[in-house]
């Protein structure tokens, strides 16, 4: 039993250390790729939100396909499907191949988002599912940590190109594992698919994302109406369906699931744009090169990386809500600190600030995935791991939302260029001060979630 859940534990653990150094390496490539484009500020925003809108569009819908049809084999084929399309992405001719290139890859990744938490959860009792939880966390941290640094340096010696295909060696490991040495498989419950909500649930996440980048014009502003229509649509849908594809009674149904889940969504709403806007202050602010700009950029996931493991574990004995609250409590300070940059803020200042919201989100992430996860039946592990994603990935693709929101009516259209730095700056003051003050309805729900059975 042990040399399974080891061998489970640690496939998982390569997938979850691999995607992220693909994120944080595009981030870090993200200044050379405009100037390579021509982009303007707007379309810059776009290579990570198409990212993001592919994956909070089908993470759900991985995570129901994986309870009927087998969590391994979705996992398998994500994997694959995440090296060919990374390679597409990378021979991009033009900005609309790199962006089909970029949702594509959104896509494949959602596969491994919806099924990692459930294998672990599958072969780990309650008593010691922290701890493997904290790992995979962990693991999440070191590739978010690594990516900077890592793709830097492949960026400033390669290219931006070969720079995107930096996680392609640990993806190839993890499908020879998957694919010849794992040998079980897991399901959740049979029922059916719920093709009607999986086609609203795209819609209703397309029109949001399409509204923010439109707004102000008259479009914007239909589709944001077309947002909301899809939302009420969907969640009408969702409760009269018996095999719905997010079970929104769940959520009416269990505080704690809830409550936790709305709490990550508003603790990665808050935090997910940073690495964007990180990026773009140290190359186009600070002047730094991608190497360094990307030896800086490690400093908060790598305190992640650092914590999460003990964190995790703890939150097996003391209240999650408990270490998760002081979490949010600590990045929204971070983020407050963060608000105050200038072009001349020395970065002594601004790493302090980076290791301290590094040290906020460790404290909350793995204590309130272990809360989610043990505040359900073993039958609903699929759903409540697909929820787990969702609630990551849509906080994610909100930031990138605001951001893009307030890139839009900031910059406009400009190029970033040295005559558009002074409301670069604006922006990211804007971003931080407007992302710590969402933390606030964050700690509350966290603190008032109610309380975690925990194993003897």
């Amino acid at each position: 039993m042990a040399s399974k859940q080891s061998l489970v534990l640690f496939m998982v653990v390569l997938s979850a250390f691999a995607t992220p150094i693909m994120l944080s390496a595009t981030n870090v490539a993200l200044p050379t790729i405009s100037r390579y484009f021509s982009l303007d500020a707007v379309t810059v925003t776009w290579i990570p939100m198409a990212y993001l809108m592919a994956s909070a569009m089908f993470v759900i819908i991985f995570g129901r396909c994986a309870d009927l049809f087998g969590r391994k084999k979705v996992f398998i084929i994500g994997i694959g499907a995440v090296i060919l399309t990374s390679v597409f992405t990378a021979v991009s001719a033009n900005i609309s191949m790199l962006l089909i290139g970029r949702f594509l890859q959104g896509v494949s990744a959602a596969m491994l988002y919806a099924t990692q938490m459930s294998m672990v959860t599958s072969v780990y009792p309650p008593k010691n599912r922290g701890k493997a939880i904290g790992l995979v966390v962990t693991a999440v941290y070191f590739g978010l940590a690594a990516g900077p640094l890592l793709g830097g340096l492949i960026l400033d010696s390669f290219g931006w190109r070969m720079a995107l295909l930096t996680h392609i060696p640990l993806t190839l490991v993890a499908l020879i594992l998957g694919t010849f040495f794992v040998k079980d498989e897991w399901k959740g419950e049979k029922g059916s698919f719920d093709f009607s909500g999986s086609v609203l649930y795209f819609l209703l996440l397309g029109s949001l994302c399409l509204a923010a980048a439109n707004i102000p014009s008259l479009f914007g502003g239909v589709l944001a109406l077309g947002f909301l229509v899809c939302l009420f649509l969907f969640l009408s849908h969702s409760l009269q369906s018996s095999s719905p594809i997010i079970d929104v009674r769940l959520f009416y149904n269990n505080v704690m699931f809830s409550r936790s889940c709305c709490a990550s969504l508003i603790m990665y709403t808050a935090t997910y744009a940073n690495v964007f806007l990180v990026s773009l202050y140290l190359q186009e602010l600070k002047g730094l090169s991608a190497t360094n700009a990307g030896l800086i950029m490690s400093v908060q996931p790598l305190t992640m990386a650092i914590f999460s493991t003990s964190f995790g574990g703890m939150s097996d004995k003391i209240e999650p809500r408990i270490l998760s609250s002081a979490g949010i409590l600590f990045t929204s300070i971070a983020l407050a600190i963060l608000s105050n940059l200038s072009s001349a803020s020395p970065l002594i200042g601004f790493v302090f600030a980076l290791i301290l919201a590094g040290m906020g989100f460790s404290l909350f992430a793995s204590p309130n995935t272990n809360a989610i996860m043990s505040s359900v039946d073993k039958k609903d592990y699929g759903a409540a791991s697909g929820a787990v994603a969702t609630t990551r990935m849509l906080g994610q693709l909100t930031s990138m939302v605001i951001v893009a929101l307030l890139m839009s009516l900031v910059i406009g259209d400009q190029l970033i260029e040295e005559s558009s730095l002074p409301l670069l700056e604006k922006l990211i003051q804007l971003s931080f001060g407007f992302a710590a003050l969402i933390c606030i309805p964050g700690m509350i729900l966290s603190l008032f979630r109610g309380r975690k059975n925990l194993p003897a």
